[in-house]
């Protein structure tokens, strides 16, 4: 369709009923009864419309113009005719035009006091998905940069992902990303679900259920991020009235009855505060409301407490002109009605990251009733309900949104913040798994010994204070101290502890048991990529000593620079993916060198067609594999640098003569020389490895070991065994019993000992015990 055509005929559509071409139909909106041809009548329209007549251009113009006399009224004009007639014969769910909903979604941006981009991002942001328009129409009519507002909003319908986890966390992930360029797309994205929750009663249940669930769970709470508190409880309530329509009645129904029993109840409480206030000098403006019922039940369900048993179903709010006087306001409500202890807050002093800022009290009242205050600034209430749309866009000289929240909003932070997890998740529900976290918790503050605040959510401990503060914090952290004295990294943190992280350089990686004690999505990403960058960096150290070590035993020369021209024969794309991937076990180290000399061949070792010959086992035991497999690798123990376990079925101790397996995925596992799990490796000579012990005297440390018992079976006996085993300085790490017969019970003890002599002089030490009749190591 050529520009001036539809130019010409969208600034007919302002005023007349135009014929138009039928509009491309897709997501919410339905198309037009056959032989319907003409463009959506303004008048006709708007008598099926949520707001009871569609809204007019001129309309339109009046509310941006009562709050940015400044307006560009033709910009407004030509971008309602455009959608209108863009939109042409599309129709809601409801029946009413489809352009209703752009018209709807603008309308709450001016309630808001939005710039006039935003507001025409609105009205188009449906065409680039529903209609025949593209970006590039709109960069030529309305300007670039509406036109990536209107793509930043724009849904992957194409997008197929393998759940609607997925596909809702990827839609999150476009928004965000959408964001970091201009956070407007997430307020124009917030007043589209705003109006699609309104208007949801014309859809199918499931597809109410599913919208209503991802409501509550990403765009409210993203909503009270912002600080935007009035369309948070907007979109909790309308989910809540979806999801749980039985309990949402309930509640409404004692509100009601609850509101009728104290009807006179908030009117006697606003006229003695503010008489309270007038004889201190305080002007103030006190205004009281019950609480939503989403609000309401949560509170029910996370105290387990009936509805009789909440006694703040009403709060009362003071407004105050300047900030001083906010705090004299505290002192006389303090010094007129008993406070209730532990229920002040100072949000003033330290905002919540969503730049909410306000006093906090909870006193007994008139009535003996429970009143809970909010005492705050007009500026700090227009703060409070509007968040960062408060900032007012619309302002000459203020930058681009995005330079104007930086200098001024702590929510916008947190919002830069989140988007900085996206480099760090692996997929898309990962990311949404972080999102939703941080989404959902209140807040504690803490600070670091310099007097730094950090801002952590509630029941977070010291591990995700130490991510907070810094990743390399978080990676060396090994102890901590609150409020000087030592605790457990695992700590729950308080508000207004002071938290001294301990860090070693010695430790390279936090262990990956942490993430699971993590509450953070930073500190969960942090662990997860820096176990992940450990192993790696494990398998590719054991992959180069094996490659390394069969090049040595082969007389052919490694070099990297060689090992880099043979990477396509490999099919990796670098030395670290070569060596990793022989480090667990994918590729043999007998591959690279094939793919490094074309010439080389394999010396094999035993194999299932030397039937007349020892077994490789055999062979190792009698000393003549010595240096007939890959390598001969240092083992020090768990904590090496090295991936290395341990027989799962008795260990291995250092005095063990040992040998090697090759497991893919996993690394090695050292089994002793005489244990019989090692005939199930015959067949595969490749996966054979000569190990030795390393192991540092000056830093000894246990290994695994399993012995098996037989005991007396009479009141005391374990107690004996536990006794030996302690007072040798072993340590017990699992005991599992078998009761054979009446008078004898089997054991099988897993311990940790520091080698072989220490594991004999225990088995000495408990044979000698009368209640032990037998006892013997069990072979991995």
């Amino acid at each position: 369709m050529a520009t001036s055509r539809r130019q010409s005929r969208q600034m007919q559509a302002a005023n007349e009923t135009t014929a138009v071409p039928p509009a491309r139909v897709e997501g919410p909106a339905v198309p037009a009864a056959p032989g319907t041809t003409s463009a959506p009548d303004a008048t006709s329209a708007g008598k099926r419309s949520a707001r009871g007549r569609m809204m007019r251009q001129y309309d339109l113009v009046e509310r941006v113009r009562a709050y940015n006399p400044q307006t560009d009224e033709d910009l407004l004009n030509r971008a309602y005719v455009y959608a209108m007639v863009a939109h042409g014969e599309q129709t809601r769910a409801s029946g009413d035009p489809y352009f209703t909903h752009p018209l709807e979604v603008a309308a709450i941006l001016t309630d808001l006091k939005l710039d006039d981009a935003t507001i025409v991002a609105a009205l188009l942001h449906d065409t680039i998905e529903d209609t025949e328009a593209t970006r590039a129409e709109i960069d030529k009519l309305f300007g670039p940069d509406i036109g990536a507002l209107v793509e930043g909003l724009t849904k992957l319908k194409r997008l197929e992902l393998v759940s609607r986890e997925a596909k809702q966390a990827e839609n999150l992930r476009k928004l965000l990303l959408a964001i970091a360029d201009d956070v407007r797309v997430l307020l124009i994205k917030l007043a589209d679900r705003l109006h699609n929750m309104r208007t949801m009663e014309f859809m199918p249940p499931a597809s109410r259920r599913r919208i209503a669930d991802e409501t509550l769970d990403i765009y409210a709470p993203l909503a009270g991020r912002m600080g935007m508190q009035a369309m948070r409880e907007e979109l909790e309530e309308l989910s809540f009235k979806v999801l749980d329509p039985d309990a949402h009645l309930v509640v409404m129904q004692r509100l009601d009855t609850l509101t009728e029993r104290n009807r006179d109840l908030i009117g006697m409480i606003e006229t003695h505060l503010s008489s309270k206030l007038q004889k201190n000098d305080i002007k103030a403006r006190v205004s009281g409301r019950r609480k939503k019922p989403f609000s309401i039940w949560t509170k029910m369900k996370r105290k387990s407490v009936g509805f009789e048993q909440l006694s703040d179903i009403y709060g009362f709010r003071i407004v105050i002109d300047d900030l001083e006087s906010c705090y004299r306001a505290l002192g006389v409500v303090h010094t007129t009605w008993p406070v209730v202890p532990g229920r002040f807050k100072d949000y003033i002093s330290t905002p919540k990251q969503n730049d909410y800022r306000s006093l906090h009290t909870t006193v007994i009242g008139p009535g003996n009733q429970r009143v809970e205050l909010q005492i705050r600034t007009e500026e700090m209430n227009r703060i409070a309900e509007y968040g960062i749309a408060a900032h007012a866009f619309y302002k000459e000289g203020a930058g681009s949104p995005n330079e104007r929240l930086k200098r001024e909003s702590n929510a916008f932070a947190w919002l830069r913040h989140t988007i900085g997890i996206l480099s760090e998740s692996t997929n898309p529900e990962e990311f949404l798994e972080h999102t939703k976290l941080e989404l959902f918790h209140d807040q504690v503050f803490c600070f670091t010994p310099k007097g730094k605040l950090i801002a952590l959510p509630r029941a977070a401990n010291v591990i995700d204070f130490a991510y907070a503060v810094h990743t390399d914090v978080g990676n060396s952290a090994v102890g901590c101290k609150i409020n000087g004295k030592f605790a457990p990294l695992s700590s729950e943190l308080q508000n207004g502890d002071e938290v001294e992280v301990l860090t070693s350089k010695a430790q390279q990686a936090p262990p990956a048991a942490w993430e699971s004690l993590a509450i953070t999505g930073k500190a969960r990403a942090a662990i997860r990529r820096a176990t992940r960058t450990a192993m790696r960096d494990q398998y590719a150290s054991l992959g180069r000593r094996i490659v390394e070590r069969l090049f040595a035993r082969a007389k052919i020369e490694y070099a990297d620079d060689q090992l880099k021209g043979a990477l396509p024969r490999l099919a990796r794309t670098s030395i670290d993916d070569v060596m990793a991937s022989v480090g667990r076990g994918e590729l043999r180290a007998a591959d690279v060198a094939r793919a490094m000399y074309p010439d080389y061949k394999e010396e094999r070792v035993g194999g299932r067609y030397a039937a007349n010959k020892k077994s490789t086992a055999d062979k190792v035991r009698s000393g003549e594999g010595a240096g007939k497999f890959t390598s001969v690798i240092s083992i020090g123990g768990v904590n090496s640098d090295l991936p290395v376990r341990f027989a799962p079925n008795g260990g291995a101790v250092p005095g063990d003569r040992i040998v090697g397996i090759v497991t893919p995925g996993e690394g090695i596992t050292i089994y002793p020389i005489q244990s019989p799990a090692l005939r199930e490796f015959e067949e595969e000579p490749e996966r054979w490895v000569d190990v030795r012990w390393d192991v540092d005297d000056s830093s000894p440390q246990r290994f695994p070991a399993r012995l098996f018992l037989q005991n007396v079976n009479e009141p005391g006996s374990l107690a004996q065994i536990a006794q030996v085993i302690a007072d040798h300085d072993g340590n017990i790490d699992n005991i599992s019993m078998h009761r054979r017969s009446p008078d004898f019970t089997e054991q099988t003890i897993d311990l940790g000992v520091y080698d072989l002599k220490h594991l004999s002089a225990i088995i000495a030490q408990l044979r000698a015990k009368a209640v032990v009749a037998k006892v013997e190591r069990v072979d991995g």
